[in-house]
């Protein structure tokens, strides 16, 4: 499942852009770690759909795309369905 946070650090944002998403059109950007550059998740910088405009300013990191101080990546128990994100329809 996808971590949304308001406040992201050592993370820089890529081009802003529209995207089709499972919940609508949104204005985007990525978002990259700034020790590898990988993506590892976006951020939404506007809500074309009133009912989805709670999203904008938060940012969405996909755990999958996260990779441990060791280099692992991280994972959640098997017991836990992980759901997909906006990002899958994309």
């Amino acid at each position: 499942m996808p971590f949304v946070s308001f406040d992201m650090v050592n993370v820089t944002s890529g081009e802003i852009e529209n995207r089709m998403m499972m919940t609508g059109m949104h204005t985007v950007a990525d978002i990259f770690c700034v020790c590898c550059g990988s993506n590892v998740g976006w951020k939404y910088e506007a809500a074309h759909e009133m009912s989805q405009k709670y999203k904008e300013g938060k940012s969405v990191l996909e755990r999958f795309k996260i990779c441990g101080v060791d280099g692992s990546h991280y994972s959640s128990s098997h017991d836990i369905h992980v759901a997909g994100s906006d990002a899958d329809d994309v």
